[in-house]
């Protein structure tokens, strides 16, 4: 409660007001104890982590150089040291990423095929697709590869990508290094204009050129080292590394009076030296090499035409390679049914394991069936002998799919929590009442004794009921939306819904309510926290200022409905408004929601 209560982003301990909140006594010697401890404790690693693959290769048995152990999973074996360690002493290390949306765009893309009947691959995507950069200028790219955050979907209309080296430069620049060293600013104001009314030197065009006169890749600091302050290539190479480790190591000042010295003496002005020498400091906070973000623009790119023309696979994608992403299953359902695409619930008549296309109805789009994974408490193994039964000939009862799925009390209960018999049994209460005491052991006096029990019939779930059970049972709701339900009590405060906000102008005072869906409190924003509230009409993306977070922390952190009263901020870039709301004044009303547990991604 304690840790939950306060940010622990400003390098302090415990706060004692934060103990008294929550009914601590902080002179009390255990509670001393904790506070030293967890003081202590401040700028260790949060866990020591290990990369999910890769290989390290050096002339011997790496066993006699490094620590070896194993790993949890079998057949693993972890490196103890650290990869900069590794480095140090010249071993070879490859790395191999494990990327969620390479499993999304696999299935995709399988998916597409069988609505084409032919295989469908990746190089059969067109380029440069006019519906698929006209959606990605207007920021509708809930669910693709790494344009979907709120940062992104900001920058997205204010650079308006319309090909693909727009989209590396897209990826790249809405990175901590870019925005620390200054680049993001000045490439906007550049984009439009002519590379001949971009303050940038004749020798640096090399360099430059293709990003209009501002470094936004690893590599083109390297080539500014050598082509401005005469590096050679080894010299580039350190600096390189030196970037990466200028905060942990302090390794860039020998490189601050070469650098900047030698542009002086070939004639640049020491403005503009150290104007470029900030913007080095900045890559040192995570900037992209060129070839890295090239690689995945190309797949922001195909997960974008995915979502512009078949958005019912790539729904059925994200599905099923969950975890991954930045959206929660409820959002990516949500943002498909607006996008058209018709969402079948898990029906153990009909469901596969994994979510799966159906058979095309009236609308463009093929139905997606929830699949049995989504039913939470339900093994795979249970699964699959659900769906190999139902093969064998159609379930007639709870008890007839009991017996043949071999299913036990467990199973049948999550099953029925998660509305998934009511094409056997009725509604969520007659269910429960169905699968109460079916014994599934083989016995003709259990069989005949159940079968002779009378029908009993019970009320129906209210909406309100069958919207907390799908949440608790699915994550989400295929039903109306939560805050349908609580608008009356919500007019009371006068909050404006997402739809209507967005019609607000600029400066206008405003109030709005939602499930919180996202917190971020990035290192770079030096405090200030950004929450993203859902409501049954859309998303409203809220600021909250260092001060104003650290007075209603309570609020802020442990809400699930919040209600925000603050000012609206609108930014037109080019035809696109960039919308959000200043938050001045945070109400937990969690307590609203009866019990709905809806959780929000929180990114640190």
């Amino acid at each position: 409660a304690v840790s939950k209560s306060q940010h622990w982003f400003d390098g302090r301990g415990i706060d004692p007001e934060r103990l008294r909140e929550n009914g601590f006594d902080p002179e009390a010697p255990i509670v001393k104890l904790w506070m030293s401890l967890t003081s202590q404790l401040i700028g260790f690693p949060r866990h020591l982590s290990q990369h999910p693959g890769g290989f390290v290769i050096g002339k011997g048995p790496i066993s006699e150089l490094v620590p070896v152990e194993n790993a949890s999973m079998k057949d693993r074996s972890v490196i103890q040291w650290d990869k900069d360690d590794l480095e140090s002493l010249g071993l070879l290390k490859v790395d191999i990423l494990a990327i969620g949306m390479l499993s999304a765009i696999r299935r995709s893309l399988e998916y597409i095929g069988a609505k084409l009947g032919r295989a469908f691959e990746m190089p059969d995507v067109p380029d440069a697709d006019t519906p698929t950069f006209d959606m990605i200028c207007k920021a509708d790219t809930v669910g693709v590869f790494q344009i979907e955050s709120r940062a992104q979907m900001s920058m997205l209309p204010r650079l308006k990508p319309r090909c693909y080296y727009d989209l590396v430069v897209e990826v790249a620049i809405v990175r901590p290094g870019p925005i620390q060293g200054g680049m993001v600013h000045p490439y906007l104001k550049n984009r439009g204009l002519p590379m001949s009314e971009i303050e940038c030197s004749e020798e640096l065009l090399p360099a430059l050129a293709r990003t209009k006169g501002v470094p936004i890749f690893q590599e083109q600091v390297m080539q500014i080292a050598m082509l401005a302050a005469d590096f050679t290539a080894g010299e580039a190479d350190r600096l390189r590394r030196a970037m990466a480790a200028w905060k942990r190591r302090g390794g860039l000042s020998p490189f601050h009076e070469r650098l900047v010295n030698r542009m002086v003496e070939k004639g640049y002005t020491r403005e503009y030296a150290e104007r470029i020498f900030k913007q080095i400091q900045g890559f040192g906070e995570y900037g992209f090499p060129e070839s890295h973000a090239a690689g995945f623009a190309l797949l922001a790119y195909v997960s974008s035409w995915i979502k512009c023309h078949h958005p019912d696979a790539f729904l059925c994608g994200l599905l099923n390679a969950q975890p991954m992403g930045f959206y929660a299953p409820a959002q990516l359902v949500r943002d498909a049914r607006e996008h058209g695409v018709e969402v079948r619930p898990v029906d153990v008549r009909e469901s596969a394991w994994e979510s799966a296309l159906e058979s095309p109805g009236p609308g463009p789009w093929h139905p997606v069936r929830l699949g049995l994974d989504r039913v939470k408490g339900l093994n795979k193994e249970a699964g699959e002998r659900i769906v190999a039964a139902r093969v064998e000939a159609p379930f007639t009862s709870a008890e007839d799919l009991a017996r043949r799925a071999r299913l036990d009390a467990k199973a049948l209960a999550v099953l029925a929590g998660a509305d998934a018999l009511i094409g056997l049994t009725g509604h969520r209460h007659q269910a429960a009442w169905a699968v109460a005491g079916i014994d599934t052991r083989p016995t003709e006096l259990l069989r005949a004794t159940r079968m002779n029990d009378e029908a009993i019939t019970l009320a129906a779930p209210g909406e309100g009921e069958q919207t907390l059970a799908d949440y608790r049972a699915l994550g989400l709701t295929l039903k109306r939306h939560p805050l349908t339900l609580l608008r009356p009590q919500l007019d009371a405060f006068k909050v404006q819904p997402a739809s209507r906000l967005r019609d607000f102008p600029h400066g206008r005072l405003a109030r709005a309510s939602g499930l919180v869906t996202h917190r971020q409190r990035p290192e770079t924003a030096k405090g200030t926290v950004f929450v993203t509230l859902e409501d049954d009409t859309g998303s409203v993306n809220v600021i909250v200022w260092p001060r104003v977070a650290e007075a209603q922390r309570k609020a802020l952190l442990g809400a699930t409905l919040l209600t925000v009263y603050g000012q609206w901020q609108r930014q037109e870039e080019g035809g696109e408004a960039v919308m959000h709301l200043l938050a001045s004044r945070m109400i937990d009303h969690t307590p609203l929601l009866n019990g709905l547990v809806s959780r929000s991604r929180d990114f640190r």
